[in-house]
């Protein structure tokens, strides 16, 4: 079973559990290759996998996607201006 956690400073949290280099800025914009959404970091959803144990960063669109950190993308589309 998960249920989500919710995160009231999602920088702090990125910063002491995304797990490789180069930390995202909350206001960058990353793709999910699992649903192909084009998303802002900062809507990321943290889930956590029964009581008491592992939390995932997860896409802002779980938990219909099941994409987390681990899938997202630098997102080929630019931003307008």
């Amino acid at each position: 079973m998960t249920q989500e956690v919710t995160i009231k400073d999602k920088q702090k949290y990125l910063e002491e559990n995304y797990p490789f280099e180069g930390i995202p800025k909350l206001t960058d914009q990353l793709e999910c290759i699992h649903c192909g959404s084009i998303f802002t970091v900062g809507d990321y959803k943290v889930y956590r996998r029964n009581e008491g144990g592992m939390e995932f960063i997860c896409c802002p669109n779980a938990p219909e996607c099941n994409g987390t950190v681990i899938d997202w993308i630098p997102t080929k589309r630019r931003r307008k201006k």
